[in-house]
């Protein structure tokens, strides 16, 4: 990969996190701002379920932001764009569509069913 499509890898990198640390920004201020007072126990159960919802949803952002700071280091040390496990390099198709990927299709793939084989 030359120094050109690592730059615009790394661009499509940083987007996506300026985009997620936004959503984050957004959601710690509209949890700080409801009083969390209902007068039914109904509104009050809905609440208490799309907030455990949000956060859930913020916590699997968080993990993919430090997937995309990773990743934007590896653009960095000129190791972007390889497969951790065969060392390969990853298909530019691949990388548009999930730029913080670490693994090429095969390995995922045999990941995924191993993954599926044990449950995990």
């Amino acid at each position: 990969m030359n120094n050109g499509q690592r730059e615009h890898y790394r661009d499509i990198l940083i987007k996506k996190l300026a985009a997620l640390l936004g959503i984050a920004e957004d959601t710690v201020s509209s949890l700080n701002r409801g009083d969390g007072t209902f007068p039914d126990p109904i509104d009050r159960a809905l609440n208490e379920s799309n907030r455990t919802i949000e956060l859930r949803k913020r916590d699997r952002e968080r993990k993919l932001i430090k997937k995309i700071q990773k990743a934007i280091k590896r653009t960095e040390d000129g190791s972007y764009g390889i497969c951790e496990v065969c060392d390969e390099e990853i298909t530019k198709d691949r990388l548009e569509v999930r730029p913080e990927t670490t693994l090429c299709i095969s390995c995922k793939e045999e990941q995924e069913q191993v993954e599926k084989q044990f449950g995990l």
